[in-house]
């Protein structure tokens, strides 16, 4: 997660990218894509997936802001209650004090996405107010905590997506995501698609704790990011080079119900 701040034009980095508090990215999109068909009448919805970049708290409002926070969603697909839901990371929706922020409001992040070598810029940032909202977020997990006291967790939230105003995509960038599966071995190459810098890829190189690590490249706005092998997907990236499983998370998901439990993708 990043914080920015708006003076002048400009975007200024507030809060430091820490270790525990880990990058995040999302994914190329019109700036524009809810348009009413003529013939039909129909509201065309707005496609997101994996990789998307997500924008929240924006103060003072989503129309005037001075400062915002950005994050890449991990999947989207359906719970067992027939919900179209996205995951990210838990540690994108925590204030200052330690609150988790349940009830935040969600839209999508109009800028392109990055490169390694030419990350998003943040001033570039914008929420699709053509779309408005695209979801609320009703679960915060136990952030990673990696080098803190705090206990350690798998570092995902999830946003209850509004279905009239989005529709899920396979393919975000350069990952396409058709399936859920384990981690692979050591040494096997994976990617991630993040929103602040794109695609970037690297061998897994072993396991620290409840966490696989890697050498996949992140940065400030990546959080959330979708960490694949081909095309099924493994895990969700936080930073320092760790990710947690996606079958870790489903399974806490399924043990807690509510809104997420049953996960599984759509496209």
């Amino acid at each position: 997660m990043i914080r920015a701040i708006r003076t002048l034009g400009l975007a200024v980095t507030l809060a430091a990218l820490s270790l525990a508090t880990a990058p995040s990215a999302g994914a190329t999109a019109p700036a524009n894509t809810t348009t009413t068909t003529a013939s039909s009448g129909a509201t065309e919805r707005t496609p997101i997936g994996g990789g998307t970049g997500i924008i929240f708290r924006m103060a003072p409002s989503p129309e005037d802001y001075q400062s915002f926070y950005v994050c890449t969603l991990t999947a989207v697909g359906r719970d067992e209650g027939g919900n179209l839901v996205g995951l990210t990371n838990a540690h994108c929706f925590y204030d200052a004090d330690g609150n988790k922020l349940v009830g935040a409001k969600v839209y999508r992040d109009t800028s392109p996405a990055g490169t390694a070598f030419a990350p998003a810029p943040l001033a570039d940032s914008r929420p699709d107010l053509a779309t408005g909202p695209i979801g609320e977020v009703t679960y915060v997990g136990t952030p990673n905590n990696l080098l803190s006291n705090g206990p350690k967790g798998l570092d995902y939230a999830v946003i209850k997506l509004d279905e009239t105003r989005v529709q899920a995509t396979a393919t975000v960038g350069g990952v396409t995501i058709k399936s859920i599966g384990a981690p692979p071995a050591t040494g096997t190459r994976m990617c991630k698609q993040g929103h602040r810098t794109g695609l970037t890829c690297g061998m897994r190189l072993g396991t620290n704790g409840i966490w696989f690590t890697h050498l996949i490249w992140l940065d400030g706005g990546d959080s959330g990011s979708p960490v694949v092998s081909g095309t099924t997907l493994v895990g969700n990236a936080w930073g320092a080079q760790h990710s947690s499983s996606i079958q870790d998370i489903i399974r806490e998901l399924n043990a807690l119900g509510g809104v997420g439990a049953g996960f599984r993708l759509t496209t």
